[in-house]
């Protein structure tokens, strides 16, 4: 059987966290006997890092990663490599503040074999008016800098082969503060079999969101100066 490993970042997610690995645990317990769910926790200040151990002891198949905080970007790098040496076969990540549905997991999983990479289209956003600006503009200056047409190169629910996802890999920087966007780009400039799905996008159970527009902002002029550079390099 296929071995999935699911990963999730987390930073101070200690009012979501048990809920949302008790309705995302049931994916690795079906998907195969290797399968993991694996939750980077990024340097977490709340009780996250109790509960996680708790949590281990009550699931045999999570496996919980510490790290010093770097950003959301950091952690799903650190959960993917991590992914990548376990001998994962499929990766799929997703986040740990209960905005996805796992129900909407299955349809992806179905289909692994027809696809390198599948990839959420969150059509209807449900966290606040500035977070669906966000999405837009990045979605413009994707296009205007790498020529790249996606709907939602940021989604927080993606299903990639574990070979795909390695070859991606080796091109990302490693400070790079928006993987999952240069993820999304490479995979569509790649060539590989993919497709964006539209997923239900729920707003936030809980807890505060660490990014604001305050520290969008400098993430963001930052990120539109290397998409620059990874366009160029694209199209070389």
């Amino acid at each position: 059987m296929d071995c999935l490993i699911l990963v999730m970042p987390a930073y101070n997610e200690a009012a979501n966290l048990e809920q949302v690995l008790t309705s995302w645990y049931p994916v690795v317990t079906w998907t195969g006997p290797d399968s993991r769910l694996v939750v980077v926790d990024d340097g977490s200040t709340d009780e996250t890092p109790e509960l996680l151990e708790r949590l281990r002891s009550q699931m045999p198949k999570l496996t919980v990663l510490t790290k010093p905080n770097g950003g959301h970007g950091a952690a799903v790098r650190f959960g993917y490599q991590y992914a990548l040496r376990s001998g994962a076969d499929y990766v799929f990540q997703t986040d740990s503040d209960g905005q996805t549905d796992p129900a909407e997991f299955w349809s992806m999983w179905e289909e692994r074999r027809a696809y390198d990479w599948q990839i959420g289209h969150r059509r209807r956003r449900q966290d606040g008016w500035s977070r669906r600006l966000v999405t837009k503009v990045l979605r413009a200056a994707i296009f205007l800098c790498c020529q790249v047409g996606l709907p939602d190169a940021n989604a927080p629910f993606r299903l990639v082969r574990a070979q795909t996802l390695a070859q991606c890999m080796e091109r990302i920087p490693e400070d790079c503060p928006l993987t999952n966007v240069w993820l999304a780009i490479l995979l569509k400039k790649s060539g590989g079999r993919g497709r964006f799905c539209p997923i239900t996008f729920h707003p936030r159970q809980g807890g505060t969101n660490s990014l604001n527009m305050r520290k969008i902002i400098p993430i963001g002029l930052r990120a539109v100066r290397e998409l620059w550079a990874l366009g160029r390099a694209c199209c070389r």
